[in-house]
């Protein structure tokens, strides 16, 4: 799905309402919408609280008012400043409804079996305060359901960051896609459950949207479905690819190990570990069907790349940091193969990414780099990816085009981002992933669909939402060893469905 800015859905509204629907009629739509899912949540003639704002927002909630109340629910309606003030559809949305209009002046609400945020969209441009950042933190300290229109109410549609307070809801509903912040911590935690609703826009109207933002995505099968590795009748080992996993000293193989297993369930023909001599007893006595090779330094491991047929080579996870792992991802960049850089092959490059970016350039490697926040920090120290008040995408997309890899930036809300500037939100996932390990394994998943011939962002989104599919199967008590035994029934419940 992809998903639109604040900004690009006003270029929609607009578009729409050039090719003849009237505003007017989006706004009964999406207020229609709105009443609908409250009526849901509602029992029986059950009463609700609408709070509505000073814009269409507001407008939305007058008429899920009135549509309400028609159906015969009780309906106590707030408005934050006076409704005379109100201009345009939102005015009129205003005047169909008959019932009293109480001053939202953080006077005390009444009990109710729900509240509907429609006081602030998505396009709010400034913090809450005064009044209304009293209305919002009054809502949340009552703790009673709310339903949140379009987003909640202090939260931002681009970046998902919270301006001074915001809603808590239990349901959004939001309109033609959803928006970037309503993936990003911590707008997706202050959603609650996603509903999306079409108001009559039509195809042209969004292909105007589209056209007016960079591709950004919400991650899922219908993103990389076509590019996931199909075997035939003729596939074996050698076609599926063959991935070198690089491992540090005995006393730290684990973590290579996790990855080497899940570049093996997820379809990687071959899969080899290469480790210091002194290592290759401790991984041997864990390893069946990976394979072993002894490599102690970058001269090693440009001897072993010279077998072409190691197509993919994944380096960090227990690696060791320093000069030494710098070596190791300089030889592995120069060698053109496909190229998976996680822990301490990136925070080998702390405060370096133009070097690490000038290695990746050498050999024309198809990299993928994958760093959780500290990681991003540590690598990224001094760059535009960390420019203070960026959002995680603007941040993601600025790291890629840096290096010229598709970065991983992971975390609840994953961001995954391309150098050509495509990316995505992953909201899949489960944070029971949140363990030690968890990260080798999402590495070697990659690495493993790189192998086998997917391009690097495909592959990258894919392997994040495998990983994710795994812990929403699993929950509590996950381990990082779980993940790769998860997978046969992840690929054949979930990848296989998307083929056609």
């Amino acid at each position: 799905m992809r998903l639109l800015t604040v900004a690009a859905m006003r270029r929609v509204d607009a578009a729409a309402i050039d090719g003849g629907v009237p505003g007017l009629a989006l706004m009964e739509a999406a207020g229609a919408a709105v009443a609908d899912r409250a009526r849901a949540r509602l029992p029986a003639g059950g009463r609700v609280v609408v709070l509505c704002g000073p814009g269409n927002n507001g407008g939305d909630g007058f008429v899920a008012a009135r549509r309400l109340a028609e159906a015969g629910y009780a309906v106590d309606l707030f408005c934050l400043g006076e409704p005379s003030k109100l201009t345009g559809d939102a005015a009129h949305a205003a005047g169909t409804w008959t019932g009293p209009v109480r001053a939202a002046d953080g006077a005390a609400l009444p009990s109710c079996d729900l509240v509907i945020d429609a006081l602030f969209g998505a396009g709010l441009s400034r913090d809450l305060d005064g009044a209304a950042r009293a209305l919002v933190e009054a809502v949340n300290a009552a703790g009673g359901p709310v339903l949140a229109v379009d987003v909640p109410s202090g939260v931002d549609g681009d970046t998902g960051a919270v301006r001074g307070s915001a809603i808590r809801a239990v349901e959004t509903v939001t309109f033609v896609t959803f928006k970037p912040g309503h993936l990003l911590e911590p707008g997706r935690s202050l959603c609650g459950q996603l509903s999306l609703a079409d108001i009559g826009t039509g195809p042209a109207a969004l292909e105007a949207g589209l056209a007016a933002c960079a591709p950004l995505y919400r991650n899922g099968p219908e993103l990389w479905g076509r590019d996931f590795p199909r075997l035939t009748a003729a596939s074996h080992k050698y076609t599926r690819g063959h991935a070198l996993v690089l491992s540090g000293p005995a006393t730290k193989t684990g973590a290579a190990r996790l990855a080497a297993r899940g570049a093996l369930r997820v379809g990687a023909g071959l899969v080899t570990v290469a480790s210091p001599a002194a290592a290759i007893a401790e991984n041997a006595a864990h390893l069946t069907a990976i394979m072993l090779r002894p490599c102690e330094s970058a001269d090693d491991l440009d001897d072993l790349l010279t077998d072409e047929r190691l197509n993919v080579i994944l380096a960090g996870p227990g690696l060791g940091t320093g000069e030494p792992t710098r070596e190791r991802v300089a030889v592995a960049a120069a060698a053109g193969r496909g190229l998976v850089l996680d822990a301490d092959a990136l925070t080998s490059f702390a405060g370096k990414a133009p070097l690490l970016a000038a290695h990746l350039a050498d050999g024309d490697a198809r990299a993928v780099l994958t760093p959780h926040a500290g990681e991003f920090a540590r690598l990224f120290d001094g760059t535009d990816a960390m420019a203070e008040g960026a959002d995680k995408v603007t941040r993601s997309r600025a790291a890629a085009a840096l290096t010229g890899a598709v970065v991983v930036f992971k975390g609840a809300d994953t961001v995954i981002a391309a150098p050509d500037g495509r990316a995505a939100i992953n909201d899949h996932g489960s944070p029971y992933l949140g363990t030690a390990g968890s990260g080798d394994v999402l590495c070697g998943l990659i690495a493993g669909l790189l192998a086998q011939g997917m391009e690097p962002f495909a592959a990258a989104a894919a392997g994040v939402w495998l990983h994710g599919d795994a812990g929403l199967r699993h929950g509590p008590g996950l381990i990082a060893e779980d993940i790769p035994e998860l997978m046969p029934a992840v690929l054949r419940d979930r990848v296989e469905s998307t083929r056609g």
